[in-house]
């Protein structure tokens, strides 16, 4: 699960940068439908799965939160299948 979390936050981070780049070059209004504010709760969640101790009843739960938002990334060359909900 660590691995899957890293990619989601090595995606997070790429989208990120991308929002960046737009900002910088199109301005911030380019921003205003943007998906970064659910990037943030994203990141947040792999933040918590990765203080959650393993037996706390919430981890399979928001471990299979991190695998249906994984799927969109699916097609990222680093994307596993194993990482299907």
């Amino acid at each position: 699960m660590d691995d899957l979390v890293e990619f989601l936050v090595g995606r997070i981070a790429d989208d990120h940068h991308a929002y960046a780049y737009v900002a910088h070059t199109m301005g911030g209004a380019a921003l205003l439908d943007s998906h970064l504010p659910m990037l943030d709760l994203v990141g947040q969640l792999a933040d918590d799965h990765r203080a959650m101790a393993p037996s706390d009843p919430r981890s399979t739960g928001l471990t299979h939160a991190l695998r249906v938002l994984a799927q969109s990334y699916a097609d990222h060359p680093a994307y596993r299948e194993e990482w299907r909900p």
